[in-house]
């Protein structure tokens, strides 16, 4: 048994093609490797490959959160300006609460690498007592943004989002989020840490 406390994550890609067999999902395949290193935490994984619908994606978000119980989902794709690009709006229809900073930080990472990242449309919200996150669709992305940038000496430069989702957590309610600081370093106020773990 594990000194950490179990965490459920839904992962979700969202892409036409990915989902009718077209080419293989590369999106819950990344989530999973980056997320698998970050948390130390066991982790209940309920993975979801679905078509770019936006009905279809809400009600997958509402399933993940209302009856599988997950403390955190992330869904990858679907989030630019094309017209078949709805995961923004699905999962903004399912919030309860949005959680702006998460976006804002995804494309001021991914501005250091195209100026099209302006175009990029992901949101965050909280859904009970769950954390729902849009991230970018290609695999390198995906870790830049949980991740954040750092500079040749191995210092951070902007930090990633996923430093902020435990405390984000555990103001909401859910498990108590271990990361690996060799892959994030969460950040909690003093009063909100406990006492470190082997």
């Amino acid at each position: 048994m594990s000194e950490f406390d179990p965490v459920r994550i839904g992962v979700v890609s969202v892409s036409d093609r990915a989902s009718g067999g077209v080419y293989e999902d590369k999106g819950i395949p990344a989530l999973r490797d980056w997320i698998g290193r970050a948390v130390r935490n066991p982790v209940h994984w309920e993975a979801r490959l679905i078509p770019d619908e936006q009905d279809t994606i809400s009600a997958t978000l509402r399933e993940l959160v209302d009856q599988q119980r997950c403390d955190l989902v992330l869904t990858t794709g679907g989030t630019g300006p094309a017209l078949r690009d709805v995961t923004p709006e699905a999962t903004l229809a399912v919030a309860d609460k949005v959680m702006p900073g998460f976006g804002e930080q995804m494309r001021q990472i991914s501005l250091r690498f195209v100026p099209t990242a302006i175009l990029s449309r992901q949101v965050a919200v909280i859904r009970g007592q769950a954390l729902i996150i849009n991230l970018p669709g290609q695999p390198k992305s995906i870790a830049e943004t949980l991740e954040g940038l750092t500079n040749a000496e191995g210092q951070p430069v902007v930090p990633g989002i996923f430093a902020a989702v435990p405390y984000c957590i555990d103001l909401i309610g859910g498990p108590y989020l271990e990361c690996d600081p060799a892959v994030c370093k969460a950040f909690r106020p003093k009063s909100a840490l406990r006492p470190a773990q082997a």
